[in-house]
């Protein structure tokens, strides 16, 4: 088909006559609404005016935005039924502790009585008439009145008695009264007229669901103040803290049935705040009772008291309508059968075995997972068990950070003498944490719980890392509770190192690569062996014994290909530290230990390239590493003895220049060179030679060659690339030298030099020496005319100077474009050069 006019122009058309639809449309809708409300307002006076006595105008001009409204109508009449609530409330406060003495007895109770029913009263009627709003307000009103009742009958009748117990008493009063004054407004009111669904409705909406009430404050307000009617009684009688406990809970359980109930949502909500905060708070009235008692009699009562808290929990766990509800309160209920059990079992037990028997109690709850209960409460039964679990672990946390991190104390003062046992040295400078003697225990006990649930494929791999985790901290801590001998405790600490490599490679070969137990091994081991260095280090044979035996230990495991990317960096670090201590042991100085150390850089550059040729990359990275930390140690250690440090410096060059011979390391090259220079320049500052040249020129002499070389490669390489740099090392500190120098041969060598660079340039016609021995000749030039100068402007009269400036400056304004020119030539001359 021929498109006439073309698709753009049709579809912007298109686009056009539909926006003007949508534009008449708009019109249309705001006209019909304006009409549905004049006909609407006609039908409520009874009269339906004639076609023509309609008015012919529109309620918003066309294109006109109407008006925008800040508050909504529910909103208005919201806040002043709100407002009117309160001043009669205050009114009524104020009739009846201020004006209340006008009256006698009888008009007192008149007034009140009548005023409180009809406030009463009134929501019902004004419900049947369908104002929702108003007959909340008046029912707020009238429950504050009934508080004021309450209030007035102990001020008349009342007086003598105790203000606990009133309060007790009108609070349970008040509670149901407001309970059965909504449940009554709900009967008498029918659904059509509250405003809610009707009878056959609320049925068919099913029994979990229930219709909104016809009043929604009473209910609310009369669970609110059942919180405090039993607890009031409690402290009107004096009672005791398992009584104040005992009432909390059971102000608890009733709020759980509350909130459990098919209620409406601001009823199971008030419920369900009330059953957290009174359970919480007689959970810990009654775990601190249970825990403070010293006797197996004082701690059962508060024992049972967790046991009713746990019953709770469960009773609304099976019943709860969420399936999130139900885990949280099973969890709750396994924590209160550990801590009421646990309170009870510290007062038989002694106190280091107190968190064994907990953990014994916890994963006893374990058990939950073969019974029929539902999912959600065994998974909050199973959560309490990881809860109390994790609790025991953080306790043994003390332990094992001291037994890791006290041997750090020994780097001070090496080789001080045989320690006592392990735990001597270990805890030299700690103190021993209280009830550790069981912390082995409770860390393979949980261990063991991990492990089989990694068996079970229960969240694996976590579950076999943590195990292997615990079971490792277990071991580790176990010489030190056991007070082992100080021999027997490095023997045990080197056996763990060994048995965390096997279980690394068997975890290797088991994935056929790295895993997440593998390297959890492999990370066990090194800090192990990091540990037991620094506890090998209280007596001098003990150190050598130990650093040999863990360099030669990760040697070996090196030789495992899934290994070597830790092992061989760990023995290389192992080896570092055997040399210092083998320097040491040997008397020498740490400069001449440096040269010791020296030995690890050279093998590492062995081992990386070894490596390299396996094709294992990563280990190549972290071997060169680790050689390199050991030559920055051997650098450290000879900065003391310039000789010394130039031997050392360039037999890191050495090590560097053989790395260089890789194809894939050819930048080391750069490093060599680097250190050369360094190793050359400390040796002639150890002789003390203080010309600099003796330091640039060897520089420049190489920089020279290497631009020559590349010069010749690549002819199109600049000038100043291949030379600038060699020329101004040497040039720039001879020329600063000689302006502080007042002999003269540094300046004649210096301009001889300058001149044959120059003439080099000119010949070549290359711009970097050009230019470079120019501006150096001229400056050795004016710093041997620089006396004379001096000599001549001190005869010349003061004028003279300035005078002379200013016949220089006639003489370039009279010849400003010659010298332009001469300037340009003088520019383009240079660019031409290479």
């Amino acid at each position: 088909m021929t498109n006439i006019p073309p698709p753009a122009e049709e579809l912007r058309l298109l686009d056009a006559e539909l926006r003007q639809l949508d534009a008449r449309r708009a019109l249309l809708l705001r006209r019909r609404e304006w009409l549905v409300h004049v006909l609407r307002t006609a039908s409520a006076q009874r009269s339906v005016p004639g076609a023509g006595q309609m008015p012919p105008v529109w309620p918003v001009a066309p294109g006109a935005a109407a008006p925008r409204t800040e508050a909504t109508a529910p909103g208005v009449q919201n806040v002043l039924l709100l407002l009117g609530g309160i001043l009669l409330t205050v009114a009524a406060i104020a009739f009846t502790l201020v004006g209340w003495g006008h009256l006698g007895i009888t008009g007192r109770a008149l007034v009140l009585a009548a005023v409180t029913l009809a406030a009463l009263s009134a929501p019902v009627l004004l419900l049947r008439r369908g104002l929702g709003s108003t007959a909340e307000a008046v029912a707020a009103l009238g429950m504050a009145l009934t508080v004021l009742d309450a209030y007035a009958l102990h001020e008349v009748a009342f007086d003598g008695s105790g203000g606990l117990g009133y309060a007790a008493a009108a609070t349970a009063v008040l509670s149901a009264a407001w309970a059965a004054y909504g449940a009554a407004a709900d009967l008498l009111v029918p659904r059509s007229d509250a405003g809610s669904p009707t009878r056959p409705d609320r049925a068919r909406a099913g029994a979990g669901t229930a219709a909104r009430p016809a009043l929604r404050l009473p209910l609310p307000c009369a669970v609110v103040t059942a919180q405090v009617p039993l607890l009031l009684w409690a402290l009107a009688v004096d009672a005791g803290p398992h009584t104040l406990t005992a009432v909390l809970l059971v102000t608890a359980a009733a709020d759980t049935v509350v909130a459990l109930r098919p209620a409406h949502a601001p009823v199971r909500i008030v419920g369900l705040v009330g059953a957290c905060v009174a359970g919480a708070l007689g959970v810990l009235s009654a775990g601190w009772l249970c825990w403070s008692a010293s006797a197996p009699g004082a701690a059962a009562p508060g024992a049972a008291l967790l046991l009713l808290a746990a019953a709770i929990a469960l009773a609304a766990a099976r019943y709860a309508p969420k399936p999130e509800v139900a885990l949280c309160a099973s969890l709750a209920a396994g924590l209160c059968l550990v801590a009421g059990a646990g309170g009870v079992l510290r007062t038989w037990l002694p106190g280091e075995w107190t968190v064994p028997g907990c953990l014994a109690l916890g994963i006893a709850l374990l058990t939950a997972v073969r019974t029929p209960l539902p999912r959600p409460m065994r998974q909050g039964v199973v959560g309490a068990s990881l809860v109390v679990q994790g609790l025991a672990v953080l306790w043994t946390l003390p332990l094992v950070a001291g037994t890791l991190l006290g041997p750090v104390a020994l780097i001070e003062r090496p080789w001080s003498g045989t320690p006592l046992d392990i735990r001597d040295a270990v805890f030299q400078d700690a103190a021993w944490p209280s009830y550790a003697t069981a912390a082995p225990l409770v860390l393979a006990a949980v261990a063991g719980v991990l492990a089989l649930a990694e068996r079970r494929a229960v969240r694996r791999p976590a579950s076999g890392v943590g195990a292997l985790v615990l079971a490792w901290a277990a071991v580790v801590v176990t010489p030190v509770v056991l007070e082992l001998p100080y021999g027997a405790g490095l023997v045990a600490d080197g056996a763990v190192v060994v048995v965390a490599l096997g279980v690394a490679e068997r975890a290797r070969r088991g994935t056929g690569g790295p895993s997440a137990p593998a390297l959890t091994a492999l990370v066990l081991a090194l800090v192990t062996s990091v540990t037991l260095a620094l506890v090998s280090l209280a007596t001098e044979a003990g150190t050598i014994a130990v650093l040999l035996a863990l360099a030669a230990l990760f040697g070996v495991a090196s030789t495992r290909p899934g290994l070597v990317a830790f092992t061989a960096p760990a023995a290389l670090a192992h080896a570092t530290a055997l040399a210092c201590a083998a320097g040491a042991s040997a008397g020498l100085r740490p400069e001449h230990t440096a040269l010791l150390v020296l030995v690890v850089p050279a093998v590492a550059a062995l081992v990386a390239a070894r490596a390299a040729r396996a094709g294992r990359s990563a280990a190549t990275v972290t071997v060169e590493a680790a050689g390199a930390g050991a030559a920055l140690l051997a650098l450290t250690l000879a900065v003391t003895d310039l000789p010394v440090l130039a031997s050392v410096l360039a037999l890191c060059g050495v090590v560097a220049a053989g790395t260089a011979l890789r194809p894939e390391r050819r930048r080391a090259g750069h490093a060599a060179a680097a250190l050369f220079l360094l190793a050359a320049w400390v040796r002639l500052a150890a002789w003390e030679v203080t010309t600099p040249e003796a330091y640039t020129l060897p520089v420049s002499v190489a920089a020279l060659a290497v631009g020559h070389l590349r010069r010749r490669r690549d002819p199109s390489v600049s000038s100043w690339t291949a030379h600038g740099a060699g020329l101004s090392v040497t040039l720039v500190p001879s020329l600063l030298a000689m302006w502080g120098d007042p002999h003269w041969l540094r300046p004649l060598l210096l301009g001889t030099a300058a001149l044959a660079v120059t003439l080099v340039g000119a010949r070549s016609r290359l711009q970097a020496p050009l230019v470079l021995g120019g501006g150096t000749l001229a400056l050795v030039a004016l710093h041997e005319l620089a006396p004379y100068i001096a000599q001549v402007v001190g005869v010349l009269p003061r004028w003279a100077p300035p005078a002379l400036a200013g016949l220089v400056l006639l003489a370039l304004g009279a010849t400003y474009e010659q010298r332009l020119r001469d300037a340009r030539r003088l520019r383009e001359a240079l660019g031409r050069l290479h």
